[in-house]
């Protein structure tokens, strides 16, 4: 099979499934955007720049493949959010991505990890852009564990693009979240492409389609699933129900003793934070914040766990 057959770019796209729910959540829920990145977007994105790099018409650009790849919790583990994770897969099918799963490990201090996604991804992407001999393959990664993988592709001749962000925010106990990608890893490729300045610059018409609008989301729903755990702490649980919920990813649980407990949704363990609604019966964790007790010269509490028992 000759590559280049009719002149059409032949383009593999590879998501580290982890890394692309950190960026999700980070616009959904951090940024003044207020709004997930949509996969169609991103894909009409990718093909736009293929052929501006190679000065190539946009529809000589052809995905062939995409895959994605994540942890996953058990089907017992996920209880109520296996709906929502059956949401998320239709929406891969719908854009023709093959979903590659392993499941998740207890690590140290009982939190979850995710061990061997790199190692499959990398031995995936080198198998296909031999078999079906992709002129560009695109990795949505940030890890310098990719840099083999590279390095592999290009004895193949197959060209590297990668998607990859950096940005840092205040995460809800005022410490510094920080996503940076591998300057290994960036130097390695032949087109890295700075994801956050594009989206500042906001310089064409496809980076204004690359987020979900509200107007469309109910019909194309684009959900995440939540990969973090916490360590298990051994607390009360508590029984109250949602008092408010804030679009912009956080929330109050009901609770006359201690003025309400704040939540942040990542600390939301069985459904997404968007399908919370106001009296909804929730079981919770609590600690003292100390930030917000300071503030307010009072003790305020926020909720460590929250589960949905409605």
């Amino acid at each position: 099979m000759e590559r280049n057959n009719l002149n059409v770019l032949r383009i593999g796209i590879f998501y580290d499934g982890y890394y692309f729910y950190k960026i999700s959540n980070y616009y959904k829920y951090e940024h003044e955007k207020k709004a997930r990145i949509s996969i169609s977007g991103l894909h009409d994105f990718i093909r736009s720049e293929v052929a501006a790099l190679t000065n190539t018409d946009i529809r000589q650009c052809r995905i062939i493949d995409a895959h994605y790849f994540k942890g996953r919790s058990s089907a017992k583990e996920l209880g109520e959010k296996v709906q929502s994770e059956r949401v998320f897969e239709d929406i891969l099918m719908r854009e023709n991505i093959v979903s590659h799963y392993l499941p998740l490990r207890f690590g140290d201090n009982n939190t979850v990890q995710e061990k061997g996604i790199d190692v499959w991804l990398a031995l995936e992407a080198y198998e296909l852009a031999i078999y079906k001999h992709f002129d560009i393959l695109v990795l949505v990664a940030g890890d310098g564990d990719y840099v083999p993988l590279v390095r592999k592709l290009h004895t193949v001749g197959t060209q590297v693009m990668l998607i990859c962000w950096d940005f840092s925010y205040h995460n809800e106990n005022g410490d510094v979240v920080e996503t940076k990608t591998s300057r290994q890893l960036q130097e390695e490729v032949f087109f890295p492409v700075h994801m956050c300045q594009r989206i500042e610059q906001n310089d064409s018409d496809y980076i204004k389609e690359l987020f979900v609008t509200e107007k469309n989301y109910d019909k194309f729903p684009v959900v995440y699933l939540k990969t973090e755990t916490f360590p298990v702490l051994e607390q009360e649980e508590l029984v109250s129900t949602i008092y408010s919920i804030n679009p912009n990813g956080f929330g109050f649980i009901k609770d006359e003793e201690r003025n309400n407990v704040f939540f942040h949704y990542s600390r939301v363990t069985n459904c997404e934070f968007y399908e919370l609604k106001f009296g909804m019966k929730v079981k919770f964790t609590v600690e003292e914040d100390p930030e917000r007790s300071k503030k307010d010269g009072a003790p305020r509490f926020r909720a460590t766990k929250v589960t949905v028992i409605d």
